[in-house]
């Protein structure tokens, strides 16, 4: 259930639901999905669907991982900050693509996990244990910004537009009325002013303050 057919057949579902960057299908053809969830739940790694990784949190459905990949896609980012971190597989992604990654995240267990697999895979990432409505000014400005947790629209814009490039592109689940959430992208243009346009419906976990150890 983890070979490479299995994973291809996962990437033909993706070309068949929308996800048209051929970069960003091979990374997700490529990324071992399976070493990023528990053992237990292996046999359904290259399912499209979201699954438990403790702590109230979940590995993101892949299609929502390629679509939200794709959207930063487009303005070839060179730096990336992702926040939350999670099971480390969207940072996963990213990397594979060549970007330079750098992820924060507020549960150190979960960065802790993620942290042994980016090693154990030779992944370059720059990680942190921080609360990711910061962002990592210090590593700023971003040319892509990917937020894997849901937050109001207010939140983001305040606390992490503030960190993307000129030309850089924010994409992030956002709280609508009532617990609809849809996908958000919100691009730096270059005279400053900020583009937004919404991509999907999507459900994530909400996007917490505070630190967990």
């Amino acid at each position: 259930m983890t070979s490479q057919r299995v994973r291809d057949r996962l990437v033909e579902r993706l070309r068949e639901n929308g996800i048209s960057d051929e970069a960003t299908l091979e990374a997700i053809r490529l990324v071992p999905r399976h070493l990023f969830i528990d053992e237990a739940l292996a046999s359904r790694a290259y399912e499209d669907t979201a699954l438990p990784i403790g702590h109230g949190q979940t590995i993101s459905q892949p299609w929502v991982v390629a679509r939200m990949t794709q959207a930063v896609q487009q303005v070839a980012p060179r730096k990336v900050l992702e926040v939350g971190t999670g099971s480390g597989y969207q940072a996963a992604v990213l990397a594979a693509l060549g970007m330079e990654v750098h992820t924060v995240e507020r549960i150190g267990d979960l960065l802790r996990q993620a942290r042994k697999r980016f090693r154990s895979l030779g992944i370059e990432v720059r990680s942190k244990h921080d609360d990711g409505h910061l962002g990592w000014a210090e590593h700023g400005p971003f040319d892509a910004i990917v937020v894997t947790a849901a937050a109001a629209a207010p939140a983001l814009v305040d606390g992490l537009v503030d960190q993307l490039a000129v030309g850089g592109r924010l994409v992030a689940p956002v709280a609508g009325a009532g617990n609809a959430q849809s996908l958000l992208q919100i691009t730096r243009l270059a005279d400053g002013q900020l583009e937004q346009q919404v991509l999907a419906p999507v459900t994530f976990v909400p996007l917490l303050a505070g630190l967990l150890d």
